[in-house]
């Protein structure tokens, strides 16, 4: 990379750049395409990564529950990719993670090398679920919780995806 990458807080202005930026990924199948409200929900989740004023990538980190987080939305414009865009966004979600008081971050992906190097490992057991939490978690409208718990109705969502765990 010859320019700086800032990575900075997502703002509403962003939703459109991050439609574009997951939408050659979801025509793939490795992204879930969303409605613009759902993005516009979840602004404040989301971290923005530009180069020259250029958004280059977004990831989000979405709270699931007191010791859970997600991350979700993880992508990068196909001329950045392999350039650290994903790392440095990763690694900062990883730190919003830390700074909530999260000490799991759980991701749904096909790029399972990539996490590997990032310190996540594929859930060996993934019903270990607290019962109690459990049955609060099953009362989430999210759909991404509905994919951390493997649920029936968001099974052609997660076909193929293997889900991650990194313990912070």
């Amino acid at each position: 990379m010859t320019s700086a990458l800032t990575i900075r807080p997502a703002r509403t202005s962003d939703v459109h750049a991050i439609k574009d930026l997951v939408a050659p990924l979801a025509e793939k199948r490795i992204l879930i395409s969303k409605e613009s409200v759902t993005y516009f929900e979840g602004i404040q989740e989301f971290l923005i990564a530009e180069i020259d004023g250029e958004t280059v990538g977004c990831g989000a980190l979405h709270v699931m529950w007191e010791d859970l987080a997600e991350i979700r939305t993880l992508a990068s414009a196909d001329a950045w990719r392999g350039k650290g865009i994903g790392r440095t966004l990763v690694e900062q979600l990883l730190e919003r993670a830390r700074a909530l008081g999260v000490s799991r971050v759980f991701c749904l992906t096909f790029e399972v090398d990539f996490f590997i190097r990032h310190g996540f490992e594929v859930m060996a057991d993934q019903g270990a679920i607290d019962p109690a939490v459990y049955s609060e978690l099953l009362r989430s409208a999210d759909e991404g919780v509905a994919e951390f718990l493997d649920l029936a109705r968001v099974k052609p969502n997660t076909l193929g995806n293997t889900r991650m765990i990194r313990h912070l």
